[in-house]
């Protein structure tokens, strides 16, 4: 039986495994030769939201079974991926070398002769560099909010059009869509739906993420049902 511990030289070893059974599930099992994309996407959104609740219950051996379902998903897509015939294709290699590139692109001071004082300061040059690399791909007319997934959920959606916001400079009051009749609301903007986004403004300017904050009163109220299901009855 295999030890459970990685020596340095096995680093990685496992991942190499995982990629030949990839391939060999893609060959000779049906269901996974006739998947795409398309027919994928539910289950990276799926597995996803699944490590999310793992490291919300602090349950570290869950996550480490459900961040295992993830990776499955991003080497199935990447090989996938590897049988377009357009030009577009590219594999799990790809990918990996790309994000490897980006990690040494965006940690100057780790990688190059930059200097940082503090983690705040190495997320502000995070951003002025995707920024710039934003810009260069757009031939120099790119926006502060480029790239930003707008079928996301609509708090996390908020969160990131208000961080990429700040990050560009944008004045606080940009964000204050509450006012009725003033010029700044468009018509299509409800009340609620202005309160709601001034919400998620204020718990940015408090440091906490809206959506996990949210969920975390979910639950309370999950279990609060619960206890008056059991006292109930019900």
């Amino acid at each position: 039986m295999r030890s459970a511990e990685v020596r340095p030289d096995e680093a990685g070893q496992a991942l190499v495994e995982l990629v030949a059974i990839m391939d060999r599930l893609r060959r000779e099992c049906p269901w996974d030769a006739r998947q795409t994309h398309e027919s994928l996407a539910p289950y990276l959104l799926e597995e996803t939201y699944e490590a999310l609740e793992a490291i919300e219950r602090h349950d570290l051996v869950e996550l480490r079974g459900e961040l295992g379902d993830v990776l499955l998903q991003v080497l199935f897509h990447a090989r996938v991926a590897a049988e377009r015939t357009d030009g577009t294709a590219f594999d799990i290699d790809g990918v990996a070398r790309q994000i490897a590139n980006k990690l040494v692109r965006r940690h100057p001071h780790v990688f190059a002769d930059v200097n940082v004082s503090d983690a705040d300061e190495v997320l502000k040059n995070w951003d002025t560099i995707k920024a710039e690399e934003r810009a260069a791909a757009a031939g120099g007319q790119a926006s502060a909010l480029d790239g930003i997934p707008m079928a996301q959920p609509a708090l996390s959606l908020a969160a990131q059009l208000l961080r990429r916001a700040q990050s560009a400079g944008a004045p606080a009051d940009l964000a204050d869509l509450a006012e009725p009749g003033s010029e700044a609301q468009p018509e299509h903007v409800s009340p609620i739906g202005a309160e709601l986004f001034a919400l998620v403004a204020k718990a940015r300017a408090a440091g906490v993420d809206p959506e996990l904050e949210l969920r975390a009163v979910a639950r309370a109220f999950r279990d609060r049902f619960y206890e008056w299901e059991r006292s109930s009855g019900g």
